[in-house]
């Protein structure tokens, strides 16, 4: 049998060598990748245990905050035994994450002649003769850290009084869920067979 010369013997060898380190690194690269996945995942999961498993004194139902001073009284209670619609006063205008207010011209449409006399509506005028905005005082207020749309949710069956309470009860408005608080979205979203997941409420934000 020919010797293979030694030049060739060592190159052949090095490639030998050179093959099983690509694999090595490919392998490296590869476990890291994984753990990294692992990683992201358990945090996740983390983030969402912790939300969901509170203290009994965070489970307890939330107390009704003080009814915030409103520019002119409003009533739901009163308003809704005409049976208006929610939409009707609050349009929900694209991209959809938001429930608008009425213009004080969207609310004299009725009250240029009903219960006119009243201060409140005199108050209601001014404002529509003047073009300036109702400064309502806001109820529920969600984080800047958070993606959250109206439109999404009323197209996956949710109702108005999930996140806001029985408004067809209140004379005055007034914060009765822990909406706004992620331990309460998570809650529905558990209770509703939605997903838990970061990127569906903190995506990009």
């Amino acid at each position: 049998m020919r010797s293979v010369p030694k030049k060739y013997a060592i190159r052949e060898e090095d490639s030998r060598r050179s093959a099983f380190c690509k694999k090595i690194d490919c392998l490296v690269v590869l476990l890291g990748l994984v753990s990294a996945a692992a990683f992201v995942a358990t945090l996740e999961s983390s983030i969402t245990t912790m939300a969901q498993e509170r203290t009994p004194k965070d489970v307890s139902p939330p107390l009704a905050k003080s009814p915030a001073e409103q520019p002119i009284p409003f009533s739901h209670k009163l308003h809704l035994t005409f049976d208006m619609k929610c939409q009707e006063c609050h349009p929900n205008p694209e991209p959809g994450d938001r429930m608008t207010l009425p213009a004080a011209d969207r609310c004299m449409e009725c009250h240029r002649t009903v219960v006119k006399e009243k201060p409140a509506i005199q108050k209601l005028a001014e404002y529509a003769k003047s073009k300036q905005t109702i400064p309502w005082v806001r109820i529920y207020v969600v984080s800047g850290s958070v993606f959250w749309n109206h439109r999404s949710h009323r197209e996956a069956g949710m109702k108005c009084e999930a996140c806001h309470g029985e408004v067809r009860k209140m004379d005055v408005l007034s914060a009765t869920t822990d909406v706004t608080t992620m331990a309460g979205c998570v809650d529905c979203h558990r209770k509703n067979d939605a997903s838990t997941g970061c990127q569906y409420c903190h995506a990009g934000r």
